[in-house]
């Protein structure tokens, strides 16, 4: 199976929103808290958070178009 590579968002745009992720499948809930842009080498992230989660798991998700 190929790799996906992800095209690389403009410079001052995140490529990736930030979530604290609480409960497992349907029962989850997803707080989003930040974003995180790219490394251009695609080796890496910059994340900015606007809250630190003491519970749950940190989830980076491609942004979409409606983001």
């Amino acid at each position: 199976m190929a790799k996906k590579e992800a095209t690389p968002a403009p410079k001052n745009v995140p490529s990736h929103g930030v979530f604290v992720v609480d409960g497992e499948g349907e029962k989850a809930y997803w707080t989003k808290i930040g974003c995180a842009w790219s490394h251009s080498d695609g080796s890496g992230f910059n994340v900015s958070l606007s809250a630190i989660p003491l519970t749950g798991r940190l989830v980076l998700r491609v942004r979409t178009e409606k983001e």
